[in-house]
């Protein structure tokens, strides 16, 4: 199921299928201009990256992130396939659906709820995938319906691999693939503490 998907360092994802969609484009290791979508969860510099957008974008990719983040791409690219969002949106577009979801921290600083920020959950190829994006482990979120969840375990500005692995266990997805460590904070040992937590059910998949 995941071998269409790629993780590039953080947040970085790339999933291959009828059409191809990236989250969050960072460090992408070279010029691929294939994007069909650029999904961009949050303003911060390790998801939103013009220097990796002008990496993977096309004359005409599709681009979906929050509203602070279209109106700074609005004055780098030239396009009329812009969308902006905020939690608990749907979105169908050229046979991809797309849904919003919120994405905050509960006690910390950086990713405040009042930024509307978000998630997503993608339906491609008859396979959910939930990106959580920046956030701590939500409890409106732990219904989520999804085949494959990407969530951040490195903490510090996310959840930590214990919240992590309590939330995917509440979760309970077929798979999971950790991300958001190993880079900018968090370590392999945060890896290795979270898959131990997991459901014995759940698959976890490294990416990173």
């Amino acid at each position: 199921m995941l071998e269409n998907v790629e993780v590039f360092t953080q947040s970085s994802i790339c999933i291959h299928g009828n059409k191809k969609v990236y989250f969050d484009p960072y460090q992408v290791p070279k010029d691929f201009h294939d994007a069909d979508f650029i999904l961009i969860t949050h303003a911060h510099y390790d998801h939103f990256s013009v220097e990796d957008i002008l990496k993977v974008k096309k004359d005409d990719t599709v681009f979906v992130a929050p509203m602070d983040v279209i109106e700074k791409v609005q004055t780098i690219f030239s396009s009329n396939q812009m969308y902006a969002v905020e939690p608990n949106q749907t979105l169908e577009i050229e046979n991809l659906s797309i849904r919003t979801v919120p994405a905050y921290n509960v006690a910390k600083p950086y990713h405040p709820q009042a930024a509307s920020w978000v998630g997503y959950v993608i339906c491609l190829d008859g396979v959910t995938y939930y990106d959580a994006g920046d956030t701590d482990a939500l409890k409106e979120n732990e219904s989520i319906s999804c085949d494959v969840a990407f969530v951040p375990i490195g903490g510090t500005f996310t959840m930590d691999w214990k919240e992590a692995s309590q939330f995917v266990n509440c979760l309970h997805p077929k798979m999971v693939v950790p991300i958001h460590y190993g880079s900018i904070v968090g370590s392999k040992e945060d890896e290795v503490h979270f898959l131990k937590q997991l459901d014995s059910d759940i698959v976890s998949v490294i990416k990173l």
